[in-house]
């Protein structure tokens, strides 16, 4: 697996951004599933607000590290598969651990991992990741190119910055909640 990032200060900006959106995707979909799932709207995620990081996290990695593999679905599906799977295991051991919060439960999953991870996810993950790297991205790529051309990129940057800035005080908001 071929890894290069190449990263300059316009391109970790660029995946700050990606971050964000995908985050907020990732909390706008598992809002719905649950809806459907319950047949009420509950808050998902760890934050505060409309963000859940480990979609970001995991969009992040699929631009930066997956790219490669745009026509490789195979190879993407069994790396993805795995990588998210120990990804998911990971927050989600450090979540109970830290924060004694449990995001997800999959126990009642067939062939599941301590409930942190299953098989059905896990090849959910690797079919998302062929999904996201060969349509999704492309798509909103092209288009979030086309919304952010009509902004300077000093106004691109300020924007960004202050993002950052109320998801870190969501974090630390977040953390004093569950800490406290």
């Amino acid at each position: 697996m071929k890894i290069s990032l190449g990263l300059n200060k316009n391109k970790i900006l660029k995946y700050i951004r990606y971050f964000f959106l995908y985050a907020f995707i990732g909390w706008v979909l598992e809002s719905l599933y649950c809806l459907y799932d319950l047949g009420y709207f509950t808050k998902r995620g760890f934050l505060l607000g409309p963000l859940c990081p480990i979609y970001g996290f995991g969009a992040i990695m699929l631009i930066a590290f997956f790219k490669n593999y745009k026509n490789h679905s195979i190879k993407l599906f069994i790396y993805a598969s795995v990588i998210f799977s120990i990804f998911e295991y990971f927050v989600s051991f450090y979540l109970e651990a830290v924060f004694k919060i449990k995001c997800w439960d999959y126990s009642s999953e067939f062939f599941n991992l301590n409930g942190r991870i299953s098989i059905f996810f896990s090849v959910v993950w690797g079919f998302a990741a062929i999904l996201f790297v060969n349509k999704v991205h492309p798509f909103i790529e092209r288009h979030l190119n086309k919304v952010l051309s009509k902004f300077s990129t000093k106004m691109q940057n300020c924007a960004t910055y202050f993002i950052c800035f109320v998801f870190l005080l969501d974090n630390v908001l977040s953390c004093i909640k569950y800490l406290t």
